[in-house]
Formats: C-alpha cells, sequence, structure tokens
C-alpha cells in the first residue's frame, strides 16, 4: 500500500512539473511572439561598415535572485547597449526551463546552472556555456525551524525536500549533499517549490522540512526566524568543504550551432558580461545594489546589501570555467543522480573559454 501511494504521488508531481512546464513555454512563446513583432533575433546590418546592432532573447532562471545578478546588472549598467545588442531579459523559475527553451529555439541564449549543457549533451542535445559567472553556486540547504530533530544532513534522509524545479541545478545539488553525508538520494522526496514567497510559503506550510535556495529567500527566512541554515554551498570555501571540490554553477548557454555561426554575437555578449564581473569586483555591495531595480530589495535594502556582500566571492572575473569544474560536476553527477549513471557527457562541447579568452 505505501509503495502505491508514493507512485501515486511521484505521478502526480511529474504532471504537476509537466503542466508547469507547458504554462511556461506558452507564457514564453506569447511574450516572444510579441517581442518578434518588434525586431525579432535576425541581426540587422547597419551597413558602411559599422556593427551591426543585434536583438538578443536571453531567458534567465531567477531575475532577482543575487546568483543571476551580472545578467541584470550588465542591462543596467548599459554594458549590452554598448556592443550594440538589444537585450530582452525574459524571468524564468527555473534554469530548467531555461535550457529548455534554448534547445527548442525560442530565446537565443540562457541563463542556468552549468549542469544543463552537460546532462543533454548525453541526450544528443548540444548547448554550450560561453560564459561562467558562477564558480559556486551561492545555494544554501534552509531548513525549517521548528523541526527539532534536524541539526545535520544525515538527518534530511527520507523527508520532502524543497527545489526549484524536477531536474533543475539545486535539485542535482540537494542529491550531492546527500550523497556525499553517506545517504541515499533516491529514499527522501524532491518538491518543486520555487523560490521567493512560494519556497517560504512551503516551509512555513510544513509542506518540505527543508530546501536548497538562494539568496534573497535565505534572509528572509532566517532574519524572521523561520529558517536556519544547515549545509552552505554560500561560497567557493564552504562548496569544496560539501562537496569535494569546485561546482561552477551560473552562466550564460545558447546552442553549440547558434555560437558556431554567430561568433561576432557570441563575442559581443561575452565582452558586456565580462565588463560587469570587473564592476562587481570593483565597487561595493551598496554601489552594485544601487545599479538594480528597487522592487529586487523585497523591501530590505540593507539586508539586500549585506546579502550580497556575503557572496560576492561566488562570481568569477573573466568569464572562464573553472579548472577542474566540469570534471567535479560531473564526478558528482555520476555518483548521485539517479538517471545520470552510465552516461558521460563530452565536456569539450559543453562550455567555451574561447570568448572569454578574447574578452579578457
Amino acid at each position: 500500500m505505501a509503495a502505491a501511494g508514493r507512485d501515486r504521488d511521484k505521478n502526480l508531481m511529474e504532471e504537476r512539473s509537466m503542466g508547469r512546464r507547458s504554462q511556461r513555454l506558452f507564457t514564453a512563446v506569447a511574450v516572444l511572439a510579441m517581442a518578434a513583432a518588434c525586431g525579432g533575433t535576425t541581426p540587422s546590418s547597419s551597413g558602411g561598415g559599422t556593427q551591426a546592432t543585434v536583438s538578443l532573447k536571453i531567458m534567465v532562471g531567477g531575475l532577482n535572485k543575487q546568483i543571476y545578478l551580472p545578467n541584470m546588472l550588465a542591462q543596467q549598467l548599459g554594458y549590452f547597449k554598448a556592443e550594440n545588442l538589444n537585450v530582452t531579459l525574459i524571468d524564468e523559475g527555473s534554469g530548467q526551463a531555461s535550457e529548455e527553451e534554448v534547445v527548442a529555439g525560442n530565446v537565443d541564449a540562457g541563463s542556468g546552472a552549468y549542469v544543463h549543457p552537460m546532462v543533454l549533451n548525453t541526450l544528443g542535445k548540444k548547448i554550450e556555456t560561453i560564459c561562467q559567472f558562477g564558480i559556486a553556486p551561492g545555494e544554501a540547504e534552509v531548513v525549517d525551524t521548528s523541526l527539532t530533530n534536524i541539526s545535520s544532513v544525515k538527518d534530511l534522509g527520507g523527508k520532502n525536500l524543497g527545489v526549484t524545479d524536477i531536474g533543475s541545478g539545486t535539485h542535482v545539488l540537494t542529491q550531492a549533499i546527500l550523497g556525499t553525508a553517506g545517504l541515499d538520494p533516491t529514499k527522501s522526496q524532491y518538491v518543486a517549490v520555487g523560490a521567493g514567497n512560494t519556497f517560504i510559503a512551503a516551509i512555513q506550510q510544513h509542506k518540505i522540512a527543508a530546501g536548497m535556495t538562494t539568496f534573497p529567500t535565505i534572509s528572509r527566512l532566517v532574519n524572521s526566524g523561520k529558517g536556519k541554515i544547515l549545509v552552505s554551498l554560500l561560497t567557493p570555501a564552504d562548496t569544496r568543504a560539501a562537496l569535494g571540490g569546485d561546482y561552477p554553477f551560473i552562466g550564460v548557454f545558447a546552442k553549440n550551432d547558434w555560437v558556431n555561426g554567430n561568433k561576432d554575437v557570441a563575442q559581443r555578449l561575452v565582452n558586456a558580461y565580462v565588463k560587469t564581473l570587473k564592476f562587481i569586483h570593483s565597487h561595493t555591495a551598496a554601489e552594485i545594489a544601487d545599479k538594480m531595480p528597487a522592487d529586487y530589495y523585497a523591501g530590505d535594502k540593507a539586508s539586500y546589501v549585506a546579502d550580497l556582500q556575503s557572496q560576492l566571492g561566488i562570481f568569477g572575473t573573466d568569464c572562464k570555467m573553472p579548472v577542474g569544474g566540469p570534471e567535479n560536476v560531473q564526478k558528482i553527477q555520476k555518483q548521485f543522480v539517479a538517471s545520470y549513471k552510465g552516461k558521460s557527457a563530452n565536456l569539450s562541447e559543453t562550455y567555451t573559454n574561447e570568448f572569454a579568452d578574447k574578452a579578457s
């Protein structure tokens, strides 16, 4: 009976996930259709030897999440425009959906976890990261403080655990911290709860015992006393301690074919991100926050600045993939992610430093 119940729960979760993705796809396509009427994504030559102005659509797995900050910051600083790029940033709650839309050709590029190009490569779908700006996840496993029986990762075994979406980067990271602690990741139940208000509600309503999330969701839970950090992947040092090595996370990816056919545009895009990373590392958290939309502060700018200050180290300086990072991510996939067992990606097809080298 228990097994049948679990099967029903699993099927229901899969149906809900499919429904959410279908709705996201419909919304994204509608937005893109309206935007296409205003220019589309085809380069428009200005003639006379001057650089073409190009319209691009980039889907981001959570624009107001601080781990994705370089996307909106580049827009706010005018760095895309300086490269003659007319960039539309499309907000999406999960990097999982971003890579799906890139593969479908509905957007030119996506911003999400490096693990997505790796997993897709094993399926014969080739997208590659052209700028790796997140050299650590900037995530943490946050536990419901009302649960006094959870004091270590080992206590998470068999619990309902929140992730942004099934198959997302946070889903992989959750399985990784469980497996590293000696637990069987398949024994826990993973619940897609997004981030921000939906994640917080899942904690408050006790739908999940803990979950993998990022700032500003972390600080909202901790400051209210409703959550506490159980495992930190908020800095490169924390990540190495928890996962045994570097774990490159958020970057910008596009189809390999698109990159090869639009090298000039790809270069200009990476140029903008490299300028943004240099800005991050030459300004204070307060100065960076001043450039961001006010609604990103969630009503508490001081906390936003403090959170950002604590994790500036997750951002690289040059868009380059950390040496050994892809190998460590694949090792974790093979060890702890059941769906990846027996698979292996051609890592050279999942990222490139070609444009970062030239931008630097």
